[in-house]
């Protein structure tokens, strides 16, 4: 996504590059040609959309990756009721009593409304959860798309329709209801009624599940793809010649495949977190008492009328993550392919 404005540059910039690519004719030294590689970095630079979306993508990953040092500096953790262990912080409705939410030099976003937890390092771990998640299930559903897909596409007949009807069904599911009704099952079924769900037993249900419903959409983007490449010359000469299946799919169309998987996953991971952060709105999430922005966007509903602060600081958060990284994704394309560029 480039702004308007740009147009006139980004063509005589793309000119320069194939003119850098092709060389230059004439006297005194040839110009040295671009890698594609550079090319797609340079177009990238000069989007300065995308610039500063890498930047704040960026800087949620380095807030998630450093949690407990932010913590560690900032004085507090997201576990300790901090309204319930001191006197004069909460009213006796279990609201902060300094006004918006308990604001303070001490609390920089406010105290959680009736347990009075620091929102602030709340905010910090929701950060850490959601992202590891969506991190971890992104990068299994693009393994196992990329694999699908291609060996659907490659080899065509039998194996491509049973793989076909996989897909199909499992993008017929409706993924949010399934999740809601298949996560409490799988647990009662390991879990004994009187024991608590273990953190990580939920942690690891949530990304199984997210996994199976989610590997069939770049599943189908490939074997598109796939079908398309096997017909051309230079896959046909490679089997000519006697290349093995192996080296036809590494060495000559996965190759050709790197940007719809690379802009694929780019797109997919706000999803997740979104995905991770709905779950725990409605209840089927992260357990207590780890923090999750999904539960704290539950705790916010009910609490809104009388201390609607609690809710913008997750809020505000989650639509500057899935803004920035879905204009990076976007970004990301137009880098790769300049003619997608609208």
């Amino acid at each position: 996504m480039t702004f308007p404005s740009s147009t006139a540059t980004d063509a005589g910039a793309e000119s320069a590059d194939a003119a850098d690519a092709a060389g230059t004719a004439g006297s005194g030294p040839a110009v040295v040609g671009r890698s594609p590689g550079q090319l797609m970095w340079r177009r990238f630079r000069r989007d300065k959309t995308g610039v500063a979306s890498a930047i704040i993508v960026l800087a949620f990953f380095l807030i998630a990756l450093l949690a407990p040092v932010i913590s560690a500096l900032y004085g507090k953790d997201p576990y300790t009721t901090y309204g319930q262990n001191q006197p004069g912080l909460l009213n006796d409705f279990g609201y902060p009593i300094a006004p918006n939410g308990g604001i303070s030099g001490d609390f920089w976003f406010g105290l959680e409304p009736g347990l009075g937890r620091d929102v602030f390092t709340q905010l910090v771990y929701g950060i850490r959860t959601s992202l590891s998640i969506a991190l971890v299930v992104t990068v299994i559903t693009t393994i196992i798309g990329v694999a699908m897909g291609i060996t659907s596409g490659y080899l065509g007949g039998k194996t491509d329709y049973v793989i076909g009807r996989v897909i199909d069904t499992l993008l017929a599911f409706p993924s949010q209801l399934f999740l809601i009704v298949f996560l409490p099952v799988v647990e009662a079924a390991i879990v004994l009624p009187e024991e608590e769900t273990p953190v990580w037993l939920r942690y690891v249900s949530i990304c199984v599940v997210l996994t199976v419903l989610g590997w069939a959409t770049i599943a189908r983007l490939l074997r598109a793809q796939v079908l398309s490449l096997r017909a051309r010359e230079f896959v046909e000469a490679a089997r000519v010649t006697g290349a093995s299946p192996f080296r036809v799919i590494f060495k000559e169309l996965l190759p050709n495949l790197w940007t719809p998987i690379i802009i694929q996953s780019t797109l997919a991971l706000p999803l997740y977190v979104g995905a991770e952060a709905g779950l725990g709105f409605l209840g089927v999430g992260m357990t207590e008492p780890t923090p999750d922005w999904g539960r704290m966007f539950q705790v916010g509903v009910n609490v809104y009328h009388s201390d609607v602060t609690y809710l913008l600081f997750p809020g505000v958060s989650m639509l500057i993550f899935v803004v920035a990284f879905n204009l990076l994704g976007d970004s990301i394309r137009d880098a790769f392919d300049p003619k997608t560029k609208r």
